[in-house]
């Protein structure tokens, strides 16, 4: 395992999962959060997007987390693993609650100097709104990816739970 690409609905924990296994593998962590998103939650220009996802992934190793289909062709045809956080919906939504929660109360800075506001956690635009109309089609399509000729390459790792993502993730670390 040296190119791995961690997914998940909103909220499972891939920016966690991938930290930890970067650390571990001794190789570079590329969120695709912070390449996508610019200053005032402002998408980034696809090509844009495209070009530092290529830079991001230029070196020997590295863990990817996250969804974004419009640069998969550019990780996942180099990826050797896919590690994905299939977590219940409801853990899903306990997790992106409280940690939406935490970055309004903490005014936590994420990418380009974005912060998540009390508003827009309660409107169609949150995240937490997300994870929960996007988790049945990810399920779907995830399903559907691993099951296709184009992802044959990749040793899957299906994880159901944070308790079975931690006892890989202590077995992977001996």
């Amino acid at each position: 395992m040296q190119r791995l690409v961690v997914v998940g609905t909103s909220g499972s924990g891939k920016t966690t999962v991938a930290g930890q296994l970067a650390v571990i593998l001794g190789v570079p962590h590329v969120e695709l959060d912070s390449l996508h998103w610019e200053a005032d939650w402002t998408e980034a220009d696809p090509e844009v997007l495209r070009q530092r996802v290529r830079t991001a992934v230029r070196t020997e190793g590295w863990v990817v987390d996250g969804n974004y289909s419009p640069v998969r062709d550019l990780i996942w045809p180099s990826a050797d693993t896919l590690v994905w956080l299939d977590y219940r919906l409801t853990r899903v939504m306990w997790q992106v609650t409280t940690r939406t929660a935490r970055r309004i109360v903490t005014r936590e800075e994420l990418w380009s100097g974005n912060r998540e506001g009390l508003g827009a956690a309660f409107s169609r635009r949150s995240i937490i709104w997300w994870a929960l109309t996007t988790y049945r089609k990810n399920q779907r399509r995830y399903t559907a990816l691993l099951d296709a000729p184009e992802t044959a390459h990749l040793d899957s790792v299906h994880l159901r739970s944070p308790r079975e993502t931690d006892r890989w993730l202590s077995q992977l670390s001996r």
